[in-house]
């Protein structure tokens, strides 16, 4: 299996988007917001930090590259 590793410009925004959604959830209230929210949230930051994109891994299963 071929990982998905995110370039620099890719992380940049994960980490902007995950950091968005985390303040989001914070702002309406841990208690309040929805669970499921904290998955795509969770899977940005994750992205961002490792460099490793979870979202870009299903999609490739899913829907695989001419290429491939």
């Amino acid at each position: 299996m071929k990982l998905f590793i995110a370039p620099p410009w890719l992380r940049l925004f994960l980490l902007f988007s995950g950091t968005v959604t985390w303040v989001g959830i914070w702002h309406t209230g841990f208690s309040v917001a929805s669970w499921i929210l904290y998955i795509p949230a969770t899977m940005f930051v994750f992205a961002a930090v490792t460099g490793i994109c979870p979202g870009a891994i299903l999609s490739r299963k899913a829907l695989p590259p001419k290429g491939d």
